[in-house]
């Protein structure tokens, strides 16, 4: 049996956003659950559950159905900028000393 993750709220609310935008994007192209779920290989029920913002879909499933809406590129933008980690990066560099002048 598989066990649920715990996610914290501002996670769950972001994966209800991410399943937002989805359904948003398919009604755009005017596709219906039917044909986006034939087309990704998926259950109708499993698309639901990723417009919903579910966390037990796999990020397969995810990344299928943004393929059949072209958005699957904007997947590649996820910490593309990680501003965070550059800035943790620079501040644990070691600043290097000189060698001593040969005299």
């Amino acid at each position: 049996m598989k066990s649920k993750i715990l996610l914290l709220p501002k996670t769950e609310r972001i994966l209800e956003q991410l399943g937002e935008n989805i359904r948003l994007a398919r009604l755009r192209r005017n596709l219906s659950t039917i044909q986006v779920a034939e087309r990704a290989g998926i259950t109708r029920k499993t698309l639901w559950s990723i417009e919903k913002g579910s966390q037990s879909v796999s990020i397969g499933h995810y990344t299928q159905v943004l393929m059949i809406l072209g958005l699957d590129q904007d997947l590649l933008l996820v910490a593309k900028d990680d501003l965070l980690g550059r800035k943790l990066q620079d501040a644990g560099l070691l600043v290097k000393q000189r060698a001593p002048k040969k005299t």
